[in-house]
């Protein structure tokens, strides 16, 4: 797939399934800040998107989280916790860059108000350990961004990526088109986008971050997994009855998958269609989404179609929304 394969679709209007605040589109000129709510990461590390952003017009403000460290972890908690709280409550600052993701985020998510960022909505974005905040964010009714961060943006290979995310800042009209994989299981639907890394899915089970499923798309991707994980994830949420009811689901990409020394004799897809393939909903494999190159980016919580078919699979916004 290529960026020709973004289209407009003009016609078509989807009610939402529940109320959602987009934030402003971006506009050249606008402040965006970039933080570490995971990882640590330096600043040269993120050279290449901080140039990309300003290549888009933007100023990019940088958190006192860039270039700290505490162990594994960009800074101390309070000190990530507070530059991303200073972020979003700093009303010239328009978007929210997670500089990259790891692990880290849970630990500060429930310490941070977002009662100011609610009136005064902005895009949050990222992916990775970042999926927990999106999905927080989406039971706040806000949409925000899965989708490629400093760390990754501004090389050569990411170009779709990046473009893909540009679009959605600038509220660009964009859809894509993916082609058939023999697994999927053929359909239409609409519904909310909600989903990221399934292990983080599983993690905020039970939390104030923990999204509904029923009617929704879900999107999945996961990084270095032994493939025994992945089925006792699913166990876990089938279980749970989060996935009985889904409207779609999207299998991105999983990437460096591990097996143990006594195989566990099922692939990614043989393990999702064993627990989804029943349900009758559409399922797409292979979309270009997760610790890849090509990670396009996606709207949480924003209404789309899914439309697989026999010869392709497409994905695509209410234009209403742009």
């Amino acid at each position: 797939m290529s960026l020709k394969n973004i289209e407009y679709f003009g016609s078509l209007y989807f009610k939402p399934s529940l109320p959602v605040i987009t934030p402003p589109a971006l506009q050249k000129g606008d402040a965006v800040g970039i933080v570490c709510l995971a990882r640590k990461v330096s600043l040269e590390d993120i050279q290449d998107g901080v140039r990309l952003l300003e290549t888009w017009g933007l100023r990019v403000v940088l958190g006192k989280s860039v270039g700290a460290e505490d162990g594994y972890l960009g800074g101390a908690d309070e000190l990530r916790r507070s530059d991303f709280q200073q972020m979003l409550d700093n009303p010239e600052i328009k978007a929210v860059f997670s500089a990259r993701g790891g692990y880290g985020t849970t630990r500060i998510l429930d310490q941070i108000d977002f009662s100011g960022f609610q009136k005064s909505p902005k895009w949050v974005i990222g992916f990775s350990d970042i999926t927990a905040m999106l999905c927080h964010l989406h039971t706040l009714g806000l949409e925000s961004v899965h989708g490629t961060m400093p760390l990754l943006m501004g090389k050569p290979e990411t170009g779709e990526a990046d473009e893909s995310l540009r679009r959605i800042l600038f509220r660009e009209p964009l859809s894509y088109a993916t082609p058939a994989n023999p697994l999927n299981v053929l359909g239409a639907a609409t519904g909310q986008l909600v989903g990221g890394n399934l292990i983080l899915l599983d993690t905020i089970t039970g939390t104030a971050s923990e999204v509904e499923y029923t009617g929704k798309i879900l999107f999945l991707e996961d990084v270095g997994e032994h493939y025994y994980n992945i089925d006792r994830v699913l166990v876990h949420l089938r279980r749970l009855g989060k996935l009985e009811k889904l409207a779609g689901l999207v299998v991105g990409q999983f990437s460096d998958m591990k097996d143990t020394a006594v195989p566990f004799g099922r692939d990614v897809p043989q393990i999702i269609l064993e627990h989804c393939g029943g349900y009758g909903y559409p399922i797409c494999f292979d979309f270009p989404v997760g610790h890849v190159e090509r990670n396009l980016a996606l709207v949480v919580g924003r209404e789309a179609m899914l439309q697989v078919t026999a010869e392709s699979v497409s994905l695509h916004y209410t234009p209403t929304r742009f």
